[in-house]
C-alpha cells in the first residue's frame, strides 16, 4: 500500500496546500507541523515556479514571495529532510513539469523517495505525456497524481484506470482561487471514476469554507484547500502557524 492510501483510511481526508518558502522556510515548517497536529491527513507542498499556469493571483503571489526570498528546489529538499524527523503524515509536492525536467527527472524523483515525499502533482502535464515521468515515478515508488477536470469528459475512465496514489478532481474551470459556489456535478465525475478504479479521489480548486468542504466530501474521499490557506499566510506572515492550524481544524471537523 502506498503511504498516500493511509491518508484516506480514517474517513474523509483533509488535504491542505501551502507554498514552500512563503514567507520563509522556517515559517513553512511551523505551519506544516500545526496542520498535521490539527487533522491534516496529507499535505501538498508547493515548489514555487516563476510561471505557475494553474494558479490564481493568491498562489501566484506566494510563488513570487517565496522565489524573491531565495527558495530553491534543493533548499526545499533539505527542508523536507528536516521535516521528516518529526512529521509522519503523507507529503506530496505540487509543482510544474519544467521544475522536474530542468532538475533532471530521475534525480528529482529519486530524491523525493530518499527524503520521504510520497507523490508529485504536475498540473501542466497532459495525460498523453505522462510517460515522460511515470516509469521513473513507479521505479522509485513515488506516486504521480493524476488530475481530472470537468472538461475531461470521455477521458475520465482512461485517466482513472492508470492512476496512482489518489485522483485530484479539479472542481471548476480556470485557475486556483476561492469561489462562492461550485457548479460542476462532482457526483457524476466520481461515479465514472469509481467504475474504473478503487483509488481514492479528492476535490480541489475553489473550496474555501467548512460548508463547501462538507458538501464536496459527500461525493469524494477527500477535500483539497489551497488559496484560502495561502491567503491567511499572506495576512499573518511569520505568525501564520496558529491561525492556519485553527482553520485546518475547522475544515477537518466539517468533513468528519
Amino acid at each position: 500500500m502506498s503511504n498516500i492510501a493511509k491518508a484516506f483510511e480514517g474517513g474523509k481526508a483533509f488535504i491542505p496546500f501551502i507554498t514552500c518558502g512563503d514567507p520563509d522556510l522556517e515559517t513553512t515548517g511551523k505551519i506544516v507541523r500545526e496542520m498535521a497536529a490539527n487533522g491534516a491527513d496529507l499535505i501538498e507542498l508547493g515548489i514555487p515556479f516563476s510561471d505557475p499556469t494553474a494558479e490564481g493571483p493568491v498562489i501566484q503571489g506566494a510563488n513570487i514571495r517565496a522565489l524573491s526570498g531565495g527558495v530553491t528546489t534543493d533548499k526545499i529538499f533539505d527542508f523536507v529532510r528536516e521535516l521528516r524527523k518529526d512529521v509522519s503524515v503523507p507529503l506530496v509536492f505540487m509543482t510544474y513539469s519544467n521544475v522536474v525536467f530542468s532538475y533532471g527527472a530521475e534525480r528529482f524523483i529519486s530524491t523525493c523517495q530518499q527524503i520521504g515525499i510520497d507523490g508529485i502533482i504536475l498540473p501542466d502535464l497532459p495525460f498523453e505525456e505522462k510517460d515522460e515521468f511515470l516509469p521513473i515515478c513507479r521505479q522509485y515508488g513515488v506516486d504521480l497524481i493524476s488530475l481530472i477536470a470537468p472538461t475531461s469528459a470521455d477521458r475520465v475512465a482512461m485517466i482513472a484506470k492508470d492512476a496512482d496514489g489518489f485522483i485530484y478532481i479539479v472542481s471548476s474551470l480556470g485557475v486556483t482561487g476561492e469561489r462562492s459556489q461550485i457548479t460542476t456535478d462532482i457526483s457524476k465525475l466520481v461515479s465514472v471514476i469509481r467504475e474504473n478504479t478503487d483509488i481514492p479521489c479528492a476535490v480541489g480548486f475553489g473550496i474555501s469554507n467548512p460548508e463547501q468542504a462538507k458538501n464536496m466530501s459527500q461525493f469524494a474521499d477527500g477535500v483539497i484547500v489551497g488559496s484560502a490557506i495561502v491567503r491567511k499566510i499572506a495576512q499573518h506572515g511569520k505568525d501564520s502557524a496558529k491561525p492556519v492550524g485553527e482553520f485546518v481544524k475547522q475544515m477537518k471537523d466539517a468533513i468528519r
